[in-house]
């Protein structure tokens, strides 16, 4: 067995600045989020792709990948939302194995009073933060590591 690399100091002090920032930003945008308008950052990250989706429905799979969730987590946070109405379930017609998720009226309601300040909230803790030339150099940076991340290992090695 080979010894691990350990990180140097700079490597360090660059992957706990990373985390730090990610953890913290999140926090400061979900309680922004529930102050302002009611929504969990789990609400908002379901609601919005059902809002970009034709008619406000996505099969729960597609809606399960697209914010990157195990089935688990997904089928219980559908739930909860249902619950307040957000959103309902639905059979999917094409595949009787599969089920949909529809945004409701007051799901559309929800999600439509709670962008502006969440773009206002995302704008003002990060983009404005940064000069355009930063954020073109973090986006490079942050796809160059992205590209290959689904790559490095089997679905069966991972944990979701």
């Amino acid at each position: 067995m080979t010894e691990p690399r350990w990180l140097d100091e700079r490597e360090a002090r660059l992957w706990q600045s990373y985390r730090h920032t990610h953890r913290e930003l999140m926090r400061a945008l979900e309680a922004r989020m529930i102050t302002n308008s009611g929504l969990s950052g789990a609400d908002y990250a379901l609601l919005h792709p059902l809002s970009e989706a034709e008619d406000g429905v996505l099969r729960t799979r597609d809606l399960g990948r697209s914010v990157g969730w195990e089935r688990s987590r997904l089928s219980h946070q559908v739930s909860r939302m249902e619950k307040r109405g957000l959103v309902c379930r639905e059979e999917c017609t094409s595949d009787a194995r599969g089920s949909m998720v529809r945004l409701t009226e007051l799901g559309r309601k929800a999600i439509d009073a709670a962008a502006p300040d969440h773009v206002d909230a995302v704008r003002s803790y990060f983009f404005d933060r940064l000069t355009p030339d930063e954020q073109t150099q973090l986006t490079t940076l942050l796809e160059r590591i992205a590209a290959d991340l689904p790559n490095l290992c089997a679905p069966t090695d991972c944990v979701d």
